[in-house]
Order: structure tokens, then sequence, then C-alpha cells
């Protein structure tokens, strides 16, 4: 048996806090969500006035990040190449959502959605770099 790091719903507050910050420095509404390494919510948090369907982008970016252990704006990149990626189940390949890889293992993802794409992993990034400095 080995021991897992796993997050927890302390980790989850660290990176809602980095992101609703970077979201505010910018004047952007978003919807964050946050899962564990299986793509399962931890917690998920739409911004008065983001988008009604970003909620759900914004989960779907998380768990497509985490499940891929990768940034969804490279499974995005794919799909150009390989348009059938884009039809796996339960997946969205669109840039906004991040993996988060602790020594060397994907604890979990964050996706972001009510802005622009780029923007979204802006924000996604902000909370993940949170995070980790705060492990570190």
């Amino acid at each position: 048996m080995r021991t897992k790091t796993i997050l927890t719903a302390s980790d989850a507050a660290i990176v809602l806090a980095a992101c609703n910050a970077e979201a505010a420095k910018n004047n952007w509404l978003v919807s964050i969500a946050v899962t564990d390494e299986a793509g399962y919510l931890l917690h998920l948090e739409r911004a008065d006035g983001a988008p009604l369907p970003s909620a759900e982008i914004a989960l779907l970016k998380a768990k497509t990040a985490a499940i891929a252990k990768a940034p969804t704006k490279t499974l995005e990149d794919v799909v150009k190449d390989r348009p059938a990626v884009g039809l796996m189940p339960g997946r969205l390949p669109v840039q906004g959502g991040v993996p988060i890889l602790y020594n060397g293992e994907c604890v979990g993802g964050i996706g972001v959605s009510g802005v622009k794409s780029h923007e979204d992993e802006i924000v996604a990034i902000a909370g993940r770099e949170a995070l980790l400095a705060s492990v570190a």
C-alpha cells in the first residue's frame, strides 16, 4: 500500500479564493469548479451575473483536465488533428481547465467558464498556482 495525496475542502477554498481574486481584478464574471483526480466535484461557485451555462461548462472543463491530466487547451489542439477526440463522453476539450499536479501525480482539476477561453485559463492557473505555493 502507498499513501495517496488528495485535495481537501481547505485546498478547494485556497483555489477558489485565488481564482476569485484573479477574476475580480479583471472584472470577469465566471464560474469556478474544483474536482478531485477522478473528475468528481469538490466545489462549484458561479459569480453573480456569470452566464447561466458557465457553471456546467466549468465543471466539464475541470473534469476533463483531471481525467486527461492535461490542460483542456492541449485537448482542444488535439481535436484539430483528430476530431474524434472531441466525441469522448463527459469531456469538454475547450481551453479553461487545468489539472492540479503535485509530486508528479494528478490530484484534481480546476475549470473556469464565463469569459473568453484564454481568460478562463488565466483564472484557473491563478488558483492552481496559489494552491501549489501554499503546500511548497
